[in-house]
């Protein structure tokens, strides 16, 4: 009786703690090139701790991120792209980050998606 009391304070005491957490995953569009973009925006973003998945398609051009609403919001996502010399729909990169992309990684920042030439 006493291990059953035990198992199920155990298991409330889980399920509590995953009502807590408070995970969100938005896509944003985010302009780049190759994979050394795709590595650069995932392991830039990963390094966050609030974050918990990145995933970015260099065809669509859409990054997937997961992340604790309770830390970090979609602003601040957008703010961390744009920090590691990406583009955002709501955050530029500076013109000194943009400058410090290797040359594939240099996109058209006018909008389009091809690499700028």
């Amino acid at each position: 009786m006493k291990s059953l009391k035990m198992i199920a304070i155990v298991a409330f005491t889980m399920l509590g703690t995953a009502a807590f957490a408070q995970t969100k995953t938005d896509k944003i569009k985010v302009l780049g090139n190759c994979g050394m973009c795709k590595s650069r925006i995932e392991k830039g973003l990963k390094s966050d701790s609030s974050i918990t998945s990145a995933e970015w398609d260099k065809t669509t051009k859409f990054l997937t991120v997961s992340y604790d609403k309770k830390k970090l919001d979609e602003k601040a996502i957008h703010q961390k792209v744009a920090a590691l010399g990406h583009d955002t729909d709501k955050a530029k990169t500076t013109d000194e980050v943009y400058a410090k992309l290797p040359g594939c990684c240099k996109y058209d920042r006018t909008g389009k998606t091809e690499k700028a030439h």
